[in-house]
Formats: structure tokens, sequence, C-alpha cells
């Protein structure tokens, strides 16, 4: 099980949403760059990141602290907000990042999540990220209206390398993840899937491990409210 800490950014702060609402955000004092680090400290391996600033834009808002992060923190990082041209794949893989998550430019562009996946190769991840089994797309503030099995289906055999599916509804709430509906996904998904949205405590770690097809876990708001502390959460980490 590959533990993913998180760190969200927004104006060039750590920030968390609850359920996507950019208007429901918590500032922390620490910066991105410090956070990263203190994560490595702790003997973590991976880190999951996402540009709030990016979802909303459709650009490479904080390149230089993605930069600087995989410069200085050695961390596997997968990055995903506002990822919609292969120049900006191409720029977050020049500076180090390991995976590159695309969500509403692959929802809205199929083909797009083909070429890319074909282009390059091993690099990309999906973000699913669903409401009442729909997928939203635009940092969430927009319904697709296309149910989250489905679409998967359609682009399965894409090449994907990595799935990481949220709820929406338990982003930021703390309130466990919808390991029912992750399960769905992990059943049919081609590449391992990673849980995202909800984590509140180790408990919710091991019952991931539980499932099958599940790569890895993603961690945020409860890290940063002191939930899940750092040396008991990296016991879990593969």
């Amino acid at each position: 099980m590959k533990i993913f800490p998180a760190i969200d950014i927004k104006d060039k702060k750590c920030v968390r949403l609850v359920k996507g609402d950019f208007d429901n955000k918590t500032e922390y004092k620490i910066s991105p760059i410090d956070q990263a680090n203190k994560y490595k400290d702790y003997g973590f391996k991976y880190l999951h990141i996402v540009d709030l600033d990016g979802a909303l834009t459709g650009e490479t808002v904080n390149l230089d602290i993605i930069q600087e992060i995989a410069i200085k923190s050695t961390l596997k990082i997968e990055i995903g907000g506002g990822i919609r041209k292969f120049e900006d794949i191409q720029k977050y893989i020049d500076v180090g990042v390991e995976k590159v998550i695309l969500g509403s430019a692959a929802i809205k562009d199929k083909i797009f999540l083909k070429e890319a996946c074909q282009k390059f190769s091993k690099k990309i991840a999906l973000g699913l990220d669903a409401k009442n089994g729909k997928l939203s797309v635009s940092g969430w503030k927009e319904s697709s209206n296309k149910s989250t099995l489905e679409f998967l289906k359609e682009v399965n055999n894409y090449g994907v390398s990595r799935l990481i599916f949220t709820d929406i509804n338990k982003d930021g709430t703390k309130d466990s993840p919808n390991f029912d509906e992750t399960s769905k996904v992990a059943d049919i998904s081609n590449c391992p899937v990673m849980i995202s949205g909800g984590v509140s405590s180790i408990k919710d770690i091991k019952k991931a491990k539980g499932l099958k097809n599940i790569e890895g876990i993603i961690v945020g708001k409860a890290l940063y409210d002191g939930d899940i502390k750092l040396e008991e959460l990296v016991k879990e980490d593969a």
C-alpha cells in the first residue's frame, strides 16, 4: 500500500477544501515546499499534489513550486490540476514529476487522454472525481453528467498507468472514504486504483489494504489537523 500525503496549493499556500468548495477552505501556515520536506524527513516516498490555481485557470500556475519540491524532496510526485495540453504534461515531466494526472481534460476529450497515454507511456494517471455517481469537471464546479463506471469502461484500454478515484462528497470531511464505490471502480479498472477523499484514521488505511486492485491511498486533511500522526502513518507505507 503506497501512502500519498497530499498538498493542495492555492495562492502559493497549502490549503484544504471541504467537498471541493473554494469558499470552504482552510489555509495552513507551512509552505508547500516545507510541507513536502517534512513528509520526506518522516520517511514517506510518495506525494500527491493538486494545483488548485491550475484547476481554476487551466495553466501551470505553480510549476516553480512543484519543480523546487521535486528537486529538494526526491519524493515520487503525482500532480494534477488544470492540465489540458501536451506541453503542460511535458513541463511537469521535465521538472521530475513521476505521474501527471488528467481529469477534466480527459473527461471532456477522450482522444486527448488516449494520445497522452501513447505519447507519455506510464506517466499518465486518470483522475475520476465523482459526486453521486457522476463525474465532475472544471475544479469540481461542473457536472459532466457522465457515469463514473461507464466512462471508465470507455477508456479502460487507453493505457492509463494509475487511476485516482475521489468521492467529492467525502473529500475534506474526514468521514472515511467511499470504499463501496471505490471497489466498484477497482473491480473493472485495467490499472491500479488510488483511494482519495475522506480518510479519517489509520483504520481507513488498514481497511484499504484489504481491497482488490488498490495501489495506494491519499491522505490530506486528517494529517494537517493531527487526526493521523505522521510517524504512525509512515509505518503503513509500502
